[in-house]
Parts: C-alpha cells; structure tokens; sequence
C-alpha cells in the first residue's frame, strides 16, 4: 500500500520551455505580478500622510497667490507691438511707480496680442502716470491703426468685487462636495463611502497644497478645474471599488483568500485602466498648455490646464495607494471581514504545522522501514546484521536483486 502524498513529497516542476511568457503588464491585470499595495499599506500611508502635512504646512504659511478676480487690483492692458515686449513693460511699470507689478504676462497671438499688468489697485494719479509713461515708450496704436493714449486700458477690480467672487466660489466648492458625498454614500456601502471621502478630501488638500507649494495663480478657471478633478476622482473610485466588490463578493464564505488580498486584486487589475486613463487625459492637457499657453499665449487656459494636470495625477495616485488600503483597514478593524480574516489565517498557520508534522513522521517511518528492510536483506544472505557471516548453508534469493541489476520501477526522489 503506498504512502499518503504530502506536500514534501510533491514535484513542483517548471514551465515548460516552450510556455507563452506573458509580459509584465499581462502578468500585473491577472495578479500573478502586481505590486503590494494593501500588504505594504503602513507605507502608502506614511507617504499620503507626507503629502497632507507638506500641503497643509504650505497652505498655512505660504497661502495662496489669488488672482485678480479674487484679490482685486488694477489690470493694464497694452498692444503687444513688435517693440513691446513683456520685460520692457515690467520696466516702465517699476520705474514711474517705484515697485514691481504682481504680474507681466502676454496674451493671445498675432495682431490682438496684449500685455496684461496686474498690479494692486491705483489711485487716479498713479493710472494717468502710468498710461503717459507707457505711452512715451511704445507709441502702442488702437483698432484703426491710430497711435494714441486710449490703447492702453486701465481697469479697476475692487476689493468687494473679489470678495464676493471668493465667496461665490467656496459655496460652489462646499455645494459640489456635499453633493459627492451624499452620492457616494448612496452608490457605495458604508466603508467604502469612507474610504472614497478620505480619497476625496485627500486629492482636495494635496491639489491645493501643491498650488501654494508652487505659487501657481488661483483665478476662476482654476476653480472650475478643480471642480472637475474632483469629479474624475470619483469616477476613478467608482471603478476601483466596483471591482473591490466584484473580486470580494461570497469572500465570507471560503477560506482560501482574504478580503485584503482580493481587495489587492482588485487594485492590481484596476492600476493599468488607472494609468491608461491618466495618460490618456493628461495628453490633451499637456498639448492645451504647449499649443494655447506657450504657442499661441492663451492665459486663461493655462489655470485650467495646470490644476487639471496635477489634479488627474493625485486622484490616479490616490484612488489606488490610498483609497483601497484605507477601505481594507476600516474592513479589518471590526465586523464579519475582520473575524473572517483571522479565520483564514489561524487556518494557514495550523495547515502550515500540521502538513510540517505528517511530513516529518511519514520521513521517520520510511527510514525505519528501509532500515529493516537492509537487516532482512543481510540475514536473507548469510549475513548478520553485524555484518558476519551466519552458520548454514548460504541460499539464493530468487527475490533479491543481483549485483549490478538495475531498479525495475522508477524511484521518486524526496524534496529535502
């Protein structure tokens, strides 16, 4: 009768030379060669903690640069001509005022390009001294062609203009946050609509931050791009956790997996639709900043490239490092998951020992059968177990194998 198979007595054979070898892409949808990314979650955690705390740190001592709109100020716009340049402007402007303007920057291309000074608000005296000094050393022309002082415009935005532009702007922001959230507490069960908040709120802080960080100018546009991202990050969510769900569904019910490594899965098979999408619409941004920004000097759409740019990238980031990790702890903390976890490793662990134990007992009885088995074999030619020769007449074996004959079945080795 054969011996029951353990798992040390199993051949693990490689694959065959001529197997497909699926590529590192293949291998990180199936899971079969993905990254850690809930076993290594302390870090991820560490690293997302960083962020906030470097954003928020920057937020509370750098602030933000607002924008006119918001601010207030005073906007001077003058005809790029081919001998305007932005230096020249920032020039004149330092000169008869005696500081520096807030900003230079030119906008639009061809013949309806302007300079654009923002600079904090001017009295009357200081916008005709201004003009005059402006119109001295550029000689800028209007629409007809005509070199005259009204080609340089000089437009006051108040302080209450820009504060209630400010305050328009943060009921927006609050009104489109509660909304997200009593959506994604109605799409989702309770712990992933944690999870996806904290996502949320973390791609919020960290865009900011990096907006302060940067000194990028926070205007309207840059608003409304925010808004936006906070959607995308939503959307990047929902699918992350759609398939949290798909992989994890009946998970209570069996003992092969955890909750946590299907939710890693699940962050595996989703990280490439991830990068997929991010490359995908980060493209078009890219190309609005070089064509409309850099090419054709588009200001406006610059502020609504940049915060989409470093909003997709966060969000990406974010919905995957941070928002499945979150979900797996706050799963593992309490409830059926948490019992069941400990289930399936209390499972592993005396499996592991008890497969350990039989092995080395079912080794312990081979060698002491194949011992015996040698002492019949002495004693069957004349031997004693000492290895002396017995008294009596030596006898063949019809049984025993002759010297130099080789074995007549095949013999499995025994992993060590």
């Amino acid at each position: 009768m054969s011996n029951p198979v353990v798992d040390s007595d199993i051949d693990y054979v490689d694959a065959a030379p001529n197997a497909p070898q699926h590529s590192f892409l293949e291998r990180l949808y199936t899971g079969t060669g993905g990254f850690k990314i809930v076993s290594r979650r302390k870090f991820y955690y560490s690293l997302s903690a960083a962020f906030v705390i470097i954003s928020l740190l920057s937020i509370a001592v750098r602030g933000f640069t607002l924008g006119i709109d918001f601010a207030g100020g005073t906007r001077i716009q003058i005809p790029a001509a081919d001998n305007v340049s932005v230096e020249q402007v920032e020039k004149v402007y330092t000169d008869t005022l005696g500081h520096a303007p807030v900003t230079v920057q030119k906008v639009g291309s061809g013949a309806s390009a302007t300079i654009q000074v923002r600079s904090d608000t001017l009295d009357t005296a200081q916008s005709d001294q201004l003009q005059t000094a402006m119109f001295d050393a550029f000689h800028p022309k209007d629409s007809d062609g005509q070199s005259t002082r009204n080609a340089i415009s000089i437009a006051e935005i108040s302080e209450t203009w820009g504060h209630q532009i400010t305050q328009k702007a943060l009921i927006a922001l609050v009104v489109f946050i509660a909304l997200t959230m009593v959506y994604i507490a109605i799409r989702f069960e309770r712990d992933m609509s944690f999870a996806a908040i904290a996502s949320l709120f973390f791609n919020l802080i960290v865009t900011a931050g990096i907006y302060s960080l940067v000194g990028f100018e926070v205007t309207p546009a840059a608003v409304i791009g925010l808004l936006t991202i906070l959607g995308y990050v939503l959307y990047d969510n929902v699918v992350v956790f759609d398939k949290v769900e798909e992989n994890t569904k009946g998970i209570l019910h069996v003992t092969r997996r955890t909750y946590a490594e299907q939710a890693n899965l699940a962050a595996n098979q989703t990280l490439m639709r991830s990068i997929s999408t991010t490359v995908i619409g980060i493209l078009p941004i890219i190309g609005m900043l070089v064509i409309a920004v850099w090419m054709l000097g588009v200001g406006t759409l610059k502020d609504l490239a940049l915060v989409q740019l470093v909003g997709m990238i966060v969000g990406a980031y974010s919905s995957i490092f941070f928002a499945v990790p979150l979900l797996v702890s706050i799963k593992e903390r309490f409830g059926p998951v948490a019992a069941h976890t400990r289930k399936v490793l209390a499972k592993r662990s005396g499996a592991t020992t008890s497969r350990v134990g039989t092995a080395a007992g079912q080794r312990a009885s081979r060698s002491a059968a194949r011992d015996a088995g040698t002492e019949t074999g002495y004693a069957a030619n004349g031997f004693a177990a000492s290895g002396r020769e017995t008294s009596g007449p030596r006898t063949r074996d019809a049984g025993a194998p002759r010297p130099g004959a080789k074995p007549s079945g095949k013999r499995h080795k025994r992993r060590p």
